[in-house]
């Protein structure tokens, strides 16, 4: 009991405090409205309950034996993050996005993200390895990847809510802009912890 609570308590922490999911899902909150957010926030925890199988089962181990796949993901990932930070930076005003072919990040593109995202590789293998450890069952590592999900998607959604509560704040295209561009510059201040690591 007392390894549940604590692992509920290490996905509650890390799955509400500031990083690139919770940047993307506000931004997209106050650009689209929680309705059209609702898809980004499901692929992010099953996505990340995907990676948490899957490194559970054993791909933290190659990462351990070829060293250099963690430098090609750091790459891969900063690449794409500095991608998304583009998109939001150049999101359209609220009123012109139901209009627009603007779209936030859907179900897909949220958890293929989790695969390039350093907080969420951190989060997996710190769970794995704290919580997990040894050679655990496939039935014991899908328990706690769907703990983990049920427990993230409300932690991030809390991001999109604040989206959608400011959203009332950018209905001037200027402030809007302003916001984005806050948004986007942090989604790339992001990518500092990926380089010094």
């Amino acid at each position: 009991m007392q390894a549940f609570l604590a692992l509920c308590l290490y996905t509650a922490v890390t799955s509400v405090t500031p990083g690139p999911n919770n940047m993307m899902v506000l931004a997209s909150g106050v650009n689209f409205g929680i309705r059209r957010t609702l898809p980004h926030i499901a692929g992010i925890s099953i996505g990340f309950a995907a990676m948490v199988v899957i490194i559970g089962m054993g791909l933290g181990v190659i990462f351990e034996a070829y060293p250099m796949l963690n430098i090609v993901l750091r790459w891969v990932g900063g690449a794409y993050l500095l991608y998304l930070a583009w998109k939001i930076a150049g999101a359209a005003a609220p009123e012109d996005a139901e209009r627009s072919a603007a779209r936030p990040l859907g179900f897909i593109g949220a958890a293929a993200f989790q695969w390039v995202n350093p907080k969420a590789w951190v989060m997996a293998l710190g769970a794995v390895a704290t919580y997990l450890p040894g050679s655990p069952s496939l039935s014991s590592v899908a328990a706690a990847a769907l703990l983990m999900a049920v427990i993230n998607a409300p932690c991030v959604g809390i991001w999109a809510a604040f989206g959608v509560g400011l959203r009332r704040l950018f209905t001037e295209p200027a402030k809007l802009r302003a916001f984005n561009l806050t948004m986007a510059t942090l989604l790339v201040v992001s990518l500092y912890p990926i380089f010094v690591a």
